[in-house]
């Protein structure tokens, strides 16, 4: 590949240009895997004893279709077609390979993790995700549209199938069985099962901090978590760490929540710093959402700071020389894959976008070396706080 991130899938219906996003020539992943192929074959073909499914008459909804290759091969093919992600990402990813591959914008539904599902599902497809509370949580959303005659057709990786995996089918959906495995992927075949009472979904967890917090303005907060969201049901130890040497922001300023999950680091800080404007963002539809309760939890109404909840590509969306300070814990994996382009591209961008004088706070892993991505970026790097595991950086914007 040579100036472009394109790649090629091949399916018994065509082949078709796939990219992930942000499009960057130097990433050689695809926009899809072994078990994206798997189940587009077996939708044509059948797999063993369980029939193929024709597509054309039915209402298909496809869960966690992590780059679009799922909907951009079935588009125009189903009745109806909705795509549930709670990637930004991979959303923007879908519309470009969507009109790729010449789709009409109104080709496809796409909906978010957020959103009410349709309400009727003939056909579902579930890319297993990661994140089993997430699943968890999609499923429970899901059964009520399916019924008795609903196909079910989950699929995944070998690696990413677990027992608690199918178990979560088995519960909510109804009976399940699994394929053999092809290239390392394996399909998953659930019956749905209506009820009267279908099982609620657990989300999102509500919780406090205590003490673990460390005395300052995080103790006593009140946090919101929706499924898949980083450390569901504690404060994790490097945000922990961070708090704990993180400065109050002393005035008025925009400060930004960096891949914000659920919204503690900024929050604490709005209620440290009242009259700072935080800005919580992150590419997670059911992050963003989880800040917002938890600020909403916390920060009552006469508070002087203005919030802004943003679901987006990092901190691209806001104007250059905009911030005076940005927080961060950057993820070191993105959709599975592990890889610091994510940390780099959220560094970056923190860079144009503050103000001369502006301050990034990064807490990292020690054995990452931020310290020298942010010297190359900033030309400066200081270590704030160390312990045997992380280190907290500030880098400060000069020119």
């Amino acid at each position: 590949m040579t100036g472009t991130t394109e790649n090629r899938l091949t399916t018994s219906w065509g082949d078709y240009g796939l990219a992930r996003f942000p499009e960057d020539p130097r990433d050689q992943l695809r926009a899809w895997d072994a078990s994206d192929e798997y189940l587009l074959r077996h939708l044509v073909g059948g797999t063993g004893e369980v029939p193929a499914v024709d597509v054309s008459q039915c209402n298909v909804t496809v869960f966690g279709d992590r780059w679009g290759a799922l909907a951009t091969a079935l588009a125009g093919r189903a009745a109806s077609l909705t795509q549930i992600t709670d990637s930004y990402l991979g959303r923007r990813a879908t519309e470009a390979n969507l009109a790729r591959a010449g789709v009409a914008e109104d080709g496809v539904r796409l909906l978010t993790t957020q959103d009410e599902p349709p309400a009727r599902i003939d056909v579902l497809l579930v890319r297993v995700p990661k994140s089993l509370a997430l699943l968890e949580d999609q499923l429970c959303r899901l059964a009520p549209s399916l019924h008795a005659g609903s196909v079910v057709v989950g699929t995944g990786m070998v690696k990413e199938i677990h027992t608690s995996t199918l178990d979560l089918f088995e519960r909510i959906i109804g009976p399940t069985r699994t394929s053999l495995a092809e290239k390392k992927a394996r399909l998953i075949f659930a019956t749905p099962e209506p009820r009267e009472k279908p099982e609620p979904s657990p989300w999102p967890l509500v919780y406090t901090l205590g003490p673990e917090a460390g005395a300052g303005p995080a103790e006593g907060l009140t946090v919101t978590n929706h499924a898949g969201v980083f450390c569901a049901d504690r404060l994790d130890i490097g945000t922990r760490f961070l708090l704990a040497h993180l400065p109050p922001w002393r005035g008025p300023g925009t400060i930004v929540d960096l891949g914000c999950g659920n919204g503690v680091v900024g929050t604490a800080l709005a209620k440290g710093s009242p009259e700072a404007d935080v800005i919580f963002t992150d590419e997670s539809y059911q992050a963003v959402a989880s800040a917002e309760a938890t600020y909403r939890e916390n920060i009552g109404p006469g508070a002087l700071g203005i919030p802004r909840f943003l679901v987006g590509d990092g901190i691209a969306d806001l104007p250059a020389n905009s911030v005076d300070a940005v927080l961060n814990n950057p993820p070191f994996h993105s959709h599975q894959s592990l890889t610091d382009a994510t940390a780099w591209r959220m560094f970056s961008g923190s860079q144009r976008a503050l103000r001369k004088g502006g301050e990034l706070w990064v807490i990292g892993n020690r054995h990452l070396g931020y310290h020298l991505k942010l010297r190359r970026l900033f030309g400066n790097c200081e270590l704030v706080a160390s312990d045997a595991k992380f280190v907290v950086l500030r880098a400060v914007k000069t020119r």
